[in-house]
């Protein structure tokens, strides 16, 4: 029985999901759920996740969301390639580059995004202005990082790296928009500021079957 994911475009979380199916090339069934329809709040998608967001993975019976815990049973039930590392240390590498995605660009990414996407808090610059100032440094110490591995954590492509790519991909979409503008964010042009950064987001777009994974509403 083919796994089933329900997604929404553009959400990152989602996005995770989509790109480790890819990476492991695991066969899938797409729901893509609208939001503007609330389709993620109808009775029957609530059985599966009684949150109301996505994703959402199905396999047979078995229902799970929260991006994290999705892409590591992923990696326990279907370990070839393997995304969490194989040795005891690279696994603590790649959670400790997770965690530092979650709480030093999660947040101040929120802060820029959210205002930025939907015009509301494009006031608070200070809010603002102190979240630009955290990304930059979170995406100085990244770039560095990469410039010595085509990969954040050992030779081959990991968690750590799918779990960071959808919010590089959607800071860059927000700092793209005319609102934007007047914040001077200064995450772009990416290749000019953080040019490793630029190149490791070429190499994840070469994954066979990224297409399928690009948030169809940014086409």
């Amino acid at each position: 029985m083919a796994l089933k994911i329900y997604w929404g475009s553009g959400s990152p979380f989602a996005w995770r999901v989509m790109l480790t199916l890819e990476v492991k090339r695991l066969p899938y069934e797409s729901r893509l759920l609208e939001f503007s329809k609330e389709e993620h709040k109808s009775p029957g998608y609530l059985k599966l996740n009684p949150r109301g967001k996505v994703p959402t993975l199905k396999d047979g019976d078995f229902a799970l969301y929260e991006s994290l815990a999705i892409m590591s049973y992923l990696d326990r039930k279907y370990p070839d390639p393997p995304i969490f590392g194989t040795t005891p240390q690279e696994t603590g590498l790649i959670w400790r580059e997770i965690s530092e995605t979650d709480s030093y660009l999660g947040d101040p990414g929120t802060k820029i995004v959210r205002p930025v996407f939907f015009g509301k808090g494009l006031e608070k610059t200070e809010e603002i202005q102190e979240a630009a100032t955290t990304i930059r440094r979170e995406l100085k110490r990244i770039d560095t990082t990469l410039a010595n591995s085509a990969w954040l954590v050992g030779a081959e492509i990991s968690a750590a790296d799918i779990a960071l790519f959808p919010l590089i991909q959607i800071l860059l979409r927000a700092a793209s928009k005319e609102a934007a503008k007047p914040l001077n964010l200064g995450f772009s042009p990416l290749a000019q500021s953080y040019p490793n950064i630029a190149a490791w987001v070429k190499r994840l777009e070469t994954i066979p079957g990224y297409e399928r994974t690009y948030p169809p509403h940014w086409k």
